[in-house]
């Protein structure tokens, strides 16, 4: 793909806090080229032709069916889309490769097997392997010649990841370690070629290796009987004596954090991308139904309360792929910047993944509670027929409660968020501070009711008080802890409303930028007042969940005259302006049942 000639400034990770983003460093999906359009139709035409006619088979996982669907891709090339040429890959920019995945996000529990295998069973090899290991192993997992799995949970070490137990112990001659213990949870493990294991030399330093299926004393278990994603190989995986070559140590020992958390992040995004794209096609389900189910001489789909559904899986889903995108283009950005710099094509992707954490796992929980609500509001218009398992509603809500759980639970994904916001502040890579001291000296003075013009506004100024908001609520509570009155490490709850009040603003903002974009093209596919709507409804919300997050977490720590004046502050920043919901709601779902499905 070609480079871009001028790139405007780049947010830095965590930045949308504290520096406005203008419409023009925003990519939208309306912008695909030609090429980017000529992937995603290929992507979709398998996913048209390989992976719904053979659903049954993928669910019951028979005639080794996901192993063969993942070598056709790999003859297309999508198992390499983000790989480097010299390895056989396509090496395509990130928003491609975002598309890539976006399009297979319907593609129930086969999308597992998949991403699994191009994530994090292929990336710690990209990002952290000598150019030996990529050259070995590399051109067989983008042909999908060999397959991959990634281990790292245990029986008693989930979102602890470093209280790992299974042991690495170098032999007497130093050349090859030996690998004694157990994993759990382990997607692909029943067909794939190569692990990427994490273990302890000497029983204390956490370190990846690469071991490969043929490995003596490397056993499975038998497949786990899970609630969904049914058809995706899941085992545990047993080490007795397996010699590993001293050459396939993964990365630096004593290092193996950084390979399993750096993996995660670019894994959280893609999970999020994919939830994104699942929605999409819940939601074009859930609306054919609205139109052909008849009850009381009429289409489910005129009454309100469908119509109250239909509306808010698009707004959310709608909201979500606004922000996929915003972040896409903002790792792009940072990717080409590093390659400008003489970096690796790997080197480059791995400081994007890096740097841009939070906003990936912004992503992996919004995306995923996005999709658990529309596959729930899916059976819940199906009625009847979405319980029965002849009907793929059924299945869809099945499998998408693990999204909520794996690359990292919600709650960790949370609580990392807000960590991380700290940790970039306190190394002075985000200066949060500054911000935070102007919107405290802000509630001091005379409050101003100046209003300023122009088109969106009050959407505008919303998504400012949104930031003083949260830098209200989040400086106060530093405050405190550096003051000795609270210790944050105790006080998950504060954490879980400042995680929630940041994510409400990044996907806000990003669903701003995408619509006021949008006013200005002549190509979208709705009319400007649908896209009007969402938004509004959207910030609507946004405004009242804001405003409890801030209430919630501000009456947790602080009391007496200090809380009324915090209180005072939200109630001066939550000043959007009321939206008829009803209505705006109505002319979504109107423009969704018009098409038939999803139509944005």
């Amino acid at each position: 793909m070609p480079d871009t000639i001028a790139q405007p400034e780049v947010l830095s990770g965590g930045e949308f806090l504290i520096r406005d983003t203008k419409p023009e460093e925003m990519f939208i999906p309306e912008e695909f080229n030609e090429e980017q359009l000529m992937i995603k139709q290929m992507a979709e035409d398998f996913l048209e032709q390989e992976i719904f006619p053979n659903a049954k088979k993928i669910e019951k996982q028979e005639d080794n069916i996901a192993p063969r669907l993942l070598k056709k891709m790999g003859g297309l090339g999508l198992l390499g889309a983000h790989m480097p040429q010299e390895y056989g890959g396509l090496q395509l920019d990130t928003n491609t490769n975002t598309i890539v995945s976006e399009v297979f996000g319907p593609a129930s529990s086969f999308i597992v097997s998949f991403a699994a295998h191009t994530g994090i069973g292929m990336l710690p090899i990209l990002y952290f392997g000598t150019e030996a290991q990529k050259r070995k192993y590399l051109p067989g997992l983008i042909s999908g010649d060999l397959k991959a799995a990634y281990c790292l949970t245990e029986p008693g070490s989930g979102s602890d990841a470093l209280a790992a137990k299974t042991r690495a112990d170098r032999s007497a001659d130093g050349s090859h370690f030996v690998l004694n213990g157990q994993k759990m949870w382990i997607s692909n493990a029943g067909f794939a070629d190569i692990f990427i294991v994490f273990a302890k030399i000497d029983g204390q330093h956490f370190t990846g290796f690469i071991v490969e299926r043929n490995s003596e004393g490397l056993t499975m278990g038998a497949e786990e009987d899970k609630m969904g994603i049914k058809g995706s190989s899941t085992r545990q995986v047993f080490f007795e004596n397996v010699k590993v070559p001293a050459e396939n140590l993964l990365g630096e020992m004593g290092k193996g954090h950084l390979i399993a958390f750096n993996a995660l992040n670019i894994g959280r995004y893609k999970l999020g991308v994919m939830c994104i794209g699942g929605s999409k096609k819940v939601v074009g389900m859930a609306t054919r139904y609205a139109n052909e189910r008849y009850q009381f001489n009429q289409p489910i789909g005129n009454f309100g309360a469908i119509q109250h559904k239909l509306a808010e899986m698009a707004i959310r889903t709608f909201a979500g792929e606004s922000a996929v995108y915003r972040t896409s283009q903002l790792m792009q950005d940072k990717e080409q910047a590093a390659q400008a710099e003489g970096k690796s094509y790997g080197q480059a992707m791995l400081e994007a993944a890096e740097e841009y954490a939070i906003e990936c796992s912004i992503l992996k929980i919004f995306g995923s509670e996005v999709t658990d609500y529309t596959v729930d509001e899916n059976v819940q218009i199906h009625g009847g027929i979405g319980f029965s398992e002849e009907y793929p509603a059924a299945r869809a809500y099945r499998d998408s409660r693990i999204n909520r759980i794996y690359e990292g639970t919600n709650e960790i994904n949370r609580l990392l968020l807000v960590d991380q916001l700290f940790k970039r502040a306190l190394k002075g890579q985000l200066d949060i501070v500054g911000p935070a001291w102007a919107v405290q000296k802000e509630l001091a003075a005379m409050p101003s009711f100046e209003k300023t013009g122009g088109e969106y506004a009050e959407e505008f100024r919303a998504i400012a008080d949104f930031k003083k908001i949260a830098l209200m609520t989040a400086g106060a509570a530093a405050k405190m802890q550096m003051d000795g009155k609270l210790n944050l490490k105790d006080e998950q709850e504060v954490l879980l409303n400042c995680a929630d009040m940041l994510i409400d603003l990044f996907i806000a903002e990003s669903l701003l930028l995408r619509v006021q974009k949008l006013a200005q093209r002549a190509d979208k596919a709705q009319p400007q007042a649908v896209y009007d709507a969402m938004l509004q409804v959207f910030l609507h919300d946004a405004t009242a969940r804001m405003t409890k997050n801030a209430t919630d977490a501000l009456a947790s720590f602080a009391e007496g005259d200090l809380l009324k004046t915090f209180l005072m502050g939200l109630k001066r920043f939550t000043k959007y302006p009321p939206v008829n919901v009803k209505e705006g709601r109505r002319r979504i779902a109107a423009a969704l049942r018009e098409a038939n499905g999803w139509c944005f």
